[in-house]
């Protein structure tokens, strides 16, 4: 209330001051025709400037505003990459039977232009990733997704990535992969239904992932080449992949 006053006041100031200057013009140049003449055209101009100062320039405060968040999410992307993500493709892909055709197209190097890191994420909607969670060790996965849960629950905790639909959903997946394998007591002799229901929900992590890792490196590329060219040479579907520089 005391906020709501103060404005008033301070309008209310404003618009005595507006007549006080307004009544001074008249009493030195006694011509209320041209007062009310220059009123008029500052009233029509004042549409102008609600156009420039709301529309536009708020416009152009939203989208900077935007772009900065935008790379304070990546640079959250980038930490969950760093601490689990990469760790985890590399896990997940053991669940995959043909993995072949997937990770030839993901050999990602400094060659790449923007439009093949889009082409690399519209193929993932078209190719039918196979996973079977009787290939891989799910306790070993298990064990990983668990012991990384606080830093997974810290991530949820940024109200930002609200922002950020896709990763959201990837951190949703994860949690849900998690829940299901920490609520067995063990795996060995699972039925086949149970262990076709753990594979889709390993499928649906790891497209998750993929996809959000093409994007990231995409990011990378463009604004941190030298974290890019880790990234690179830590390439998880690259089998030859070292962070070494051989030449």
């Amino acid at each position: 209330m005391k906020t709501i006053s103060r404005q008033l006041l301070f309008g209310a100031g404003l618009i005595a001051l507006s007549v006080a200057v307004y009544l001074l013009h008249y009493a030195i140049f006694g011509d209320a025709r041209n007062i009310f003449y220059y009123m008029i055209m500052d009233i029509a101009f004042m549409f102008i400037q609600v156009l420039i100062v709301t529309v536009i320039l708020n416009e152009l405060l939203v989208m900077r505003e935007k772009k900065a968040m935008l790379q304070k999410l990546n640079m959250v992307i980038g930490a969950f990459f760093s601490e689990v993500g990469t760790e985890l493709l590399k896990n997940l892909s053991k669940f995959q039977p043909e993995p072949g055709p997937l990770s030839k197209g993901l050999m990602v190097d400094g060659n790449w232009p923007d439009e093949k890191f889009l082409s690399a994420r519209a193929a993932l909607k078209q190719i039918d990733i196979k996973m079977d969670a009787g290939l891989g060790d799910l306790n070993v996965l298990r064990d990983m997704l668990v012991g990384e849960r606080g830093f997974l629950l810290g991530l949820l905790e940024n109200q930002n990535l609200l922002e950020h639909a896709s990763f959201t959903d990837l951190l949703w997946a994860v949690f849900h992969l998690t829940e299901e394998l920490s609520s067995r007591n063990g795996f060995e002799g699972l039925p086949a239904a149970d262990l076709d229901h753990l594979s889709g929900d390993i499928k649906r992590a790891y497209v998750l992932l993929v996809s959000e890792w093409v994007a990231y490196m995409n990011h990378l590329k463009n604004n941190y080449p030298y974290l890019f060219s880790l990234a690179v040479r830590k390439n998880p579907f690259n089998p030859d992949a070292s962070p070494v520089i051989s030449k």
